[in-house]
């Protein structure tokens, strides 16, 4: 019993251990941005401590200066094209991938997620000469076609997730009750893997949006994203408008992630899973 007991504390100090070494390195990881957070607020041009007051100009600049409020639409017209294209592409994909008798499925999910293995460089250099010979270097098109295979991969996982502990004995209920597999789809199938979709497209934008490497090699210098026109403003002029822009991001990031969350949880209990 005294070895029991002890054994027992041992383990109760080792769990409290690897919380406390698991906070150390979180704090470590997010220590940067909670620094650079509040110099958004400072009055001052300057990236030092103490500031010497608060102000909400560097926010005002950001939605009212051209060159940022442009990079942002921008953003969000291709960041919103491309969610649209890899959802509907990854969520039939991993529709594919889940039948019991898809030949070849290993090599195909090899492919489908290949680009978040491949270095981003890499990816964006092979675009480059990729899109200069089919002729959609430099446009609207070319970059919504690259964030579209940047953010495929996302949701092809979180559906292919979702799918995994779907019965597909619903499917055959209906389709023996008549139902065509388009009405079985919209009807029996979307309702129950709808999180998970949702989950990946979240997942798609934001890595369209915050994508710059592809960017800078694909785009003309006239189309300005968000990211680029950071990167552009840190090698350029360093402005505190920058900080405002990546506190922006950082919020709108933290959401996404809490949405998904959410629909994580929602998607366990239309499951029956407890989470």
């Amino acid at each position: 019993m005294a070895r029991a007991a002890a054994e027992t504390r041992t383990e109760t100090w080792s769990r409290y251990g690897l919380w406390v070494f698991s906070a150390l390195v979180l704090i470590f990881l997010i220590a940067p941005i909670l620094v650079i957070m509040p110099l958004s607020f400072n009055s001052e041009p300057y990236f030092s401590y103490p500031m010497p007051g608060l102000s909400w100009r560097w926010y005002e600049d950001f939605f009212t200066s051209e060159r940022w409020t442009s990079a942002l639409e921008m953003s969000i017209i291709v960041a919103s094209l491309a969610t649209c294209a890899s959802t509907v592409l990854g969520t039939l994909a991993a529709l594919g991938l889940s039948r019991a008798n898809f030949p070849g499925k290993a090599l195909v999910m090899s492919v489908l997620i290949s680009p978040m293995i491949v270095p981003v460089i890499i990816t964006a250099v092979a675009m480059f000469f990729f899109f200069s010979v089919v002729g959609v270097l430099n446009t609207t098109l070319g970059l919504v076609m690259a964030h579209t295979v940047l953010a495929t991969p996302f949701v092809v996982i979180t559906v292919t997730a979702t799918l995994s502990g779907y019965d597909h004995g619903l499917t055959r209920a209906a389709a023996s009750m008549g139902a065509t597999p388009i009405h079985t789809f919209r009807k029996v199938t979307l309702p129950l893997i709808l999180p998970g979709i949702v989950s990946g497209s979240l997942f798609a934008f934001v890595t369209s949006f915050d994508e710059v490497v592809v960017v800078l090699f694909i785009a003309s210098p006239e189309q300005r994203t968000l990211p680029k026109q950071m990167f552009s403003g840190i090698r350029e002029m360093i402005s505190p408008t920058i900080t405002a822009a990546a506190t922006l991001l950082i919020l709108f990031a933290v959401t996404m992630l809490t949405t998904v969350e959410l629909l994580r949880r929602r998607s366990a209990r239309l499951r029956g899973i407890k989470p």
